[in-house]
C-alpha cells in the first residue's frame, strides 16, 4: 500500500491513453470543490423511441456532455426503479447475511482480462487502502445467453444460487442499453453509430456490488478514501443513482471535483479508457472516487452502489474509429490493453500481452 498523499503520476506508466491531470488518490483537506458545475441530466426516451431528429438531437447533447467531463446521467431509460430499490436491499442483504470466511471463498482472480469476485475492504487495490468491499460478476458468472463450454454451475461463483436469479434481473434490463448508449455516444462524435454493433452482442461486463460499511472514528480520521480516485478500464459504466451521495468527478478544466447527485431513478453514465481510446480522446475517461457523504452519514450508515462496466471480449481489437481525425493510437488487443492498465491495481504479474 502507499501512502494517504499518493497521487496518479506515480503510476502514470500504466496509463493507456492520455491523462494529463495530476490528483491526491484519496479525499484530502487540501481538495477545491467546484459547487457550480452541474453535470448534464438528459432523456435517454426521444433516443430509444424518437425519430431521426429526435436521436440527432439526443446524439449531439450526450456526446458534448461526455466531452466536457466524461459524464452524464439519464432518465427516461426504462428501467422500473423498483428494481433498483430491490438490488439497493440485495447488496446489503448480500454482505449482511455472508460471513467473511464465506465471502473469502470466492476471492478475485483474473479470469480473461477481468479481475472477477469478491474484495475484501482496505483490498480493492494493492496501490491504496479503500473503505469498500466489492464484488464482481461477469458474463460466465449468469445464466444468460453465451458461450460456455459446460453446464452453468451458480454454485461457482455465488454464496446461494438465489442471489444469481436475484441479481440478474439487473442484468437482464440492463443489457437492451447496451447498443443504444454506444450508438448514441458514435453518432454524437460524428462516426458511425453502429460500428460497435455487432462487439456488442453478448459483450462481457463486469456487475459490481459496493458495500461501504460505516466508517470508525479512526478511519474518519485516517485519510483513506472510500474508495480511491480512478478511472475506468471499460467502454462506459451504467451506474443506477445511489441511495447516499459521496461520487465526486473531477472537473479537468477548473482541476476541482464536482459533487455528483442524481434524481431517484436515473442512471449515471461514465466513459472509460476503451472508450476514449476509440474515440480518439473525443470522450474522455475520467476521475472519479467516493468521498465522505455530505450528510456525515458514513459514520453510522452502510452506503450501496452496483455499477455495470460495459466492455468487449478479449479478442476484440480496440482502434480508433473513422472520421476522428488522424489516429493518437495503435490497434491493441482488448485483453493487453485493459490487463496493462489495471496492472496498477493488482501488480506488473497481472498484464497479459496478446498473441
Amino acid at each position: 500500500m502507499t501512502d494517504m498523499q499518493a497521487i496518479n503520476r506515480d503510476f502514470e506508466k500504466y496509463d493507456q491513453v492520455r491523462k494529463g491531470h495530476t490528483y491526491r488518490l484519496a479525499e484530502s483537506q487540501a481538495d477545491r470543490f467546484d459547487d457550480d458545475y452541474e453535470i448534464a441530466t438528459l432523456d435517454f426516451g426521444p433516443f430509444l423511441h424518437g425519430g431521426v431528429a429526435d436521436k440527432a438531437r439526443f446524439a449531439e447533447d450526450f456526446a458534448n456532455a461526455l466531452h466536457e467531463i466524461g459524464f452524464a446521467v439519464l432518465t427516461g431509460h426504462g428501467v422500473d426503479p423498483a428494481l433498483y430499490d430491490d438490488m439497493h436491499e440485495g447488496v446489503l442483504d448480500l454482505f449482511a447475511s455472508t460471513t467473511l470466511e464465506d465471502r473469502m471463498r470466492f476471492r478475485a482472480t483474473r479470469h480473461g482480462s477481468v479481475n472477477q469476485g469478491y474484495f475484501p475492504i482496505e483490498e480493492t487495490s494493492d496501490i491504496h487502502p479503500d473503505l469498500v468491499e466489492g464484488w464482481v460478476w461477469c458474463r460466465r458468472a449468469f445464466n444468460i445467453p453465451q458461450e460456455r463450454d459446460a453446464p452453468f454451475r451458480p454454485e461457482e461463483f455465488w454464496p446461494r444460487t438465489e442471489y444469481e436469479a436475484r441479481f440478474r434481473r439487473l442484468v437482464l434490463a440492463h443489457e437492451p442499453l447496451f447498443k443504444p448508449i454506444a450508438q448514441a455516444m458514435l453518432q454524437g462524435i460524428g462516426t458511425d453509430a453502429h460500428a460497435y454493433d455487432a462487439k456488442l452482442t453478448r459483450t462481457n461486463f463486469g456487475l459490481r456490488a459496493n458495500y461501504y460499511p460505516p466508517m470508525s472514528e479512526a478511519q474518519d480520521r485516517s485519510g483513506a478514501g472510500r474508495l480511491l480516485g480512478h478511472e475506468d478500464v471499460d467502454l462506459f459504466t451504467i451506474l443506477p443513482a445511489t441511495r447516499v451521495d459521496g461520487l465526486q468527478v473531477w472537473n479537468h478544466r477548473t482541476a476541482s471535483w464536482v459533487r455528483m447527485p442524481a434524481p431517484y431513478g436515473s442512471i449515471i453514465i461514465n466513459t472509460g479508457d476503451y472508450m476514449q481510446r476509440i474515440s480518439n480522446d473525443l470522450l474522455p475517461s475520467t476521475t472519479h472516487r467516493v468521498g465522505k457523504p455530505s450528510d456525515g452519514s458514513h459514520l453510522s450508515s452502510a452506503r450501496v452502489s452496483f455499477p455495470m462496466a460495459v466492455y468487449v471480449w478479449e479478442d476484440e481489437v480496440l482502434e480508433v474509429l473513422p472520421g476522428l481525425g488522424e489516429p493518437k493510437y495503435e490497434p491493441v488487443k482488448a485483453i493487453a490493453f485493459h490487463t496493462r492498465s489495471t496492472s496498477k491495481f493488482y501488480g506488473d504479474d497481472y498484464a497479459v500481452e496478446s498473441a
